[in-house]
């Protein structure tokens, strides 16, 4: 069998790689708009694409999901880790995880809504750990409730963040960010005893 020469095979490599790319971006914003109700019919318009190759790329529904979910849990990793959210205060690292978390995009709304897991060892790995650090350390300093996990916070923060940015109100993304940060300390810091004097 006679092989390709290697200056044949390396444009095609980049176009292959170019059309993986456009599929997974045009995914990551069908999905995250249109929810279960999208299909890889939509997907192949969003990017542009016929349908068959789509398919050709990612045979099935799930196998889209899973390289969705895989990468947006590589890039939410690889973010948090720049936000450096261990060396900052609770209140400051949360604010700094939802950028983060927020930066990924579609994709990430994609993974946490969905709940397609690339690996749930990976994911847990990559986003969960760190975030339950971030919790743990806030509630033996004070700054967050201890009657609900570390490990709850975290789904909370996940869900709050990929709902809104589901279905973002009508303001700027600073003001976005602004606002799940402050309703999530809200909710996350430690309620008030009380006052059983009366």
């Amino acid at each position: 069998m006679k092989s390709e020469p290697l200056h044949e095979l390396r444009p095609r490599q980049a176009l292959q790689e170019r059309v993986a790319t456009a599929i997974l971006d045009a995914a990551a914003r069908v999905f995250a708009e249109q929810g279960e109700n999208a299909s890889m019919a939509d997907v192949a318009a969003a990017a542009g694409v016929a349908r068959a190759t789509v398919y050709r790329y990612f045979p099935r529904r799930e196998t889209l999901l899973a390289r969705l979910a895989e990468l947006a849990a590589a890039d939410a990793c690889n973010r948090l880790a720049s936000a450096r959210i261990s060396e900052v205060s609770p209140d400051e690292a949360v604010t700094r995880a939802v950028r983060a978390l927020a930066d990924v995009g579609d994709a990430f709304v994609v993974l946490a809504r969905e709940r397609v897991r690339p690996n749930r060892r990976q994911f847990d790995d990559a986003v969960a750990e760190s975030l339950r650090q971030l919790f743990d350390r806030g509630q033996a300093a004070g700054a967050f409730r201890t009657d609900v996990s570390a490990s709850w916070l975290v789904e909370a923060l996940i869900a709050l963040v990929a709902s809104s940015f589901a279905a973002p109100p009508n303001v700027g993304r600073e003001d976005t960010i602004l606002a799940i940060t402050n309703l999530f300390l809200n909710g996350a810091r430690p309620r008030a005893e009380p006052d059983r004097r009366r």
